[in-house]
């Protein structure tokens, strides 16, 4: 390793306890809330010489590019982001911008975790705690990788920008960040993934995402029988007509599988798009002799980053409008699709300068070649790509039983969340280089 790097790696490795210390900590603020994380990192980076701004904003007014979130999905209320920039010692080198979520699970029954929540504790070389892997890892680690950087007097030639945004329930913490005017020639996205395998992967690739419900009608029979099972007949069942309108998403879902493709999904689960029927709202419990007036289903499609958000809605609703026209009564009794959420996908490709820096300094630290996993559909990566065209990959260490899913005792990999931090830093020194 060159001199600024190899002095960094020794900085975490002499600093190691109280950079663990450091996320420990944070988890036992958790039962405080965002608020006291938020104030904790704010500290933290202007301890380091960061200057610090909490940049408040709602989140239903943060414009977006190709990306919505309707009615209840979008979350309301005042927010922070916490935002530390530190100033390269001159100019000529390139910045980047540090990003990873404070906000984690609303708190609720602990009564599965065998393992204190709110306490940090390292058990078999694991660190647990509420929302550690989603994602206090990340923050934890951004500022610590400074931290280091700084401790061990190195002098960085190009800006960076440490952002802790809030992100779950659509809360647009980094959307509001970059449209505030922040901006750098790179962003590295740290979170963990609980795809098993921890740095062995970067993040550099994520499938745009669209949820959507439909609303179809029916028509009760003519009769003022409290029963309508002798009067079906004469009804219109929505269930009926529902199946017509999922045939014609299942058969969309066909032609889309057969025309839609990308190297990097097909090779990893043999097809670049999916359309998947989720949710199903239809009759009154145990109401079994009385016929619905409504229907309401819904889904997800996935779709890969060349594609348009507005061009699939526009196949999806094509393929409906056809199924409806086809039918006498859907004809004159439209059904109604809405359009819950959606986000564009993104791709760094593994020949871009982000890409090279960032895993050779896995190589560098950890020893191993990583990979791309394109399977991160929706994936907060894209937020820069999309919002303000900055190149942006992600990364994160070993986690698992995620709060999220959920699961209980969810846990980060201490060792490789020593080596996110060292690979962290030493990203940050090949990106933005050295005076």
């Amino acid at each position: 390793m060159a001199w600024p790097t190899q002095a960094a790696m020794e900085r975490i490795d002499r600093e190691r306890e109280a950079v663990l210390a450091f996320l420990q900590s944070l988890i036992r603020l958790q039962p405080s809330g965002e608020t006291a994380i938020q104030a904790a990192l704010a500290d933290r980076l202007a301890a380091t010489g960061a200057r610090v701004q909490s940049l408040q904003y709602e989140p239903a007014a943060v414009p977006l590019i190709d990306e919505f979130a309707a009615g209840a999905n979008a979350a309301s209320g005042t927010r922070a982001s916490i935002v530390g920039t530190y100033r390269a010692a001159t100019s000529g080198g390139r910045s980047v911008i540090l990003f990873a979520h404070p906000d984690g699970e609303p708190i609720g029954d602990t009564a599965t975790w065998q393992r204190p929540p709110f306490e940090g504790v390292i058990n078999d070389g694991r660190l647990y705690g509420w929302g550690v892997a989603d994602d206090l890892a990340g923050v934890s680690a951004a500022v610590s990788a400074m931290e280091m950087i700084k401790a061990a007097g190195i002098e960085l030639a190009g800006d960076v920008i440490v952002a802790s945004t809030p992100s779950k329930r659509h809360a647009r913490g980094v959307a509001a960040v970059l449209h505030h005017g922040y901006a750098a020639d790179a962003a590295i996205y740290l979170h963990p993934a609980e795809s098993g395998v921890g740095m062995n992967e970067i993040k550099a690739f994520a499938s745009g995402q669209l949820e959507f419900t439909v609303t179809v009608p029916g028509k009760k029979p003519d009769t003022t029988e409290p029963g309508h099972t002798a009067f079906a007949h004469a009804g219109v069942n929505a269930l009926d007509k529902a199946v017509i309108l999922i045939a014609a998403l299942k058969a969309l879902d066909a032609h889309r599988a057969r025309r839609v493709h990308h190297p990097l999904l097909d090779a990893a689960i043999g097809r670049s798009s999916n359309i998947l029927l989720s949710s199903l709202q239809y009759g009154q419990n145990r109401a079994f002799s009385r016929m619905p007036t409504e229907l309401i289903f819904g889904g997800a499609i996935s779709f890969p980053p060349f594609e348009k958000l507005a061009d699939v809605q526009a196949e999806v609703a094509v393929a409906l409008d056809a199924a409806i026209d086809a039918d006498p009564f859907l004809r004159h009794n439209r059904p109604v699709l809405h359009w819950v959420s959606g986000v564009t996908g993104m791709e760094v490709p593994e020949s871009h300068d982000l890409y090279r820096a960032v895993a050779h300094s896995v190589e560098q630290v950890c020893g191993f070649k990583p990979h791309v996993n394109p399977m991160h559909t929706s994936s907060d990566i894209r937020n820069p790509v999309v919002q303000r065209g900055i190149p942006t990959v992600g990364l994160g260490p070993y986690c698992g039983d995620l709060t999220q899913t959920g699961r209980h005792d969810e846990w980060v990999d201490v060792e490789d969340y020593i080596r996110a931090v060292k690979v962290t830093a030493a990203s940050v020194i090949a990106w933005c280089g050295t005076c």
